[in-house]
């Protein structure tokens, strides 16, 4: 017998040099056929490089904030930030706790200021994951007192605001002031005696913002943040009185 016809109608399997793991599968009219591991490896990697571009073109909203991390330039100043911290703590352990929405708020402002303590009180790599537990702290302050004044919250807002929290925590909290803001000048135009509260509230509001704002454009200026500490926790003191 011819080795022709010995080998007639017999298939196997062609290896590829380049490729240890890639065959290709003789057919009987003599094409090669790429295996169907080594094609799933290719559409494996092309999705992966797809999904890596579209998460590099996510917008701002999705990407994580980078920290400010100025201040504490010298021990003074630390222990004003954090002996400015510890009112957060203080009012948390006063606000009032009717029900789980209040409690929670409460807590969350006693979170701010220990947060803020260990930033402030903090040195090396650590330090910005400190800032980020400080800044993300205080949005969940505001999440909290947007349940606690109006348990009709839409729950969607809630569930983008628990979703952005880690990653856009300034953002949740301009949502979730403002809200309050509103909240409380309804409040204050519907009970006189609210309205000293309020007054108060707008003094420390826009003074906080001023000093956030030069903070940040004069970083090498001592106590600014310190500063913005004090106003801010008189803020949150009156907004306390939403809750009584």
């Amino acid at each position: 017998m011819s080795p022709t016809k010995a080998l007639e109608g017999v298939h196997g399997i062609h290896v590829v040099s380049h490729s240890p793991f890639s065959v290709e599968e003789i057919t009987e009219q003599g094409g090669f056929h790429q295996s169907s591991s080594q094609t799933t490896l290719n559409r494996a990697s092309q999705q992966q490089l797809f999904f890596q571009r579209v998460w590099k073109q996510r917008p701002g909203c999705l990407r994580p904030i980078h920290c400010c991390m100025n201040g504490d330039q010298h021990v003074a100043e630390t222990v004003a930030n954090v002996a400015t911290s510890l009112p957060f703590i203080f009012l948390g352990l006063k606000a009032p706790r009717k029900n789980p929405s209040m409690k929670l708020y409460a807590n969350s402002l006693i979170g701010v200021g220990v947060a803020s303590s260990l930033y402030h009180s903090s040195r090396g790599g650590v330090r910005k994951y400190l800032r980020w537990l400080d800044y993300t702290m205080i949005a969940t302050a505001t999440v909290c007192l947007s349940r606690a004044l109006r348990n009709e919250n839409p729950k969607l807002l809630m569930a983008a605001s628990a979703a952005l929290l880690p990653i856009q925590p300034m953002m949740v909290s301009a949502v979730h002031t403002g809200m309050m803001e509103m909240a409380f000048a309804k409040r204050a135009s519907e009970d006189p005696e609210l309205r000293k509260a309020h007054t108060v509230h707008k003094m420390s509001s826009l003074l906080g913002g001023a000093l956030f704002i030069a903070d940040d454009v004069f970083p090498r200026t001592p106590y600014l943040h310190a500063g913005w500490h004090l106003a801010a926790a008189i803020g949150v003191g009156t907004c306390n009185k939403l809750l009584e």
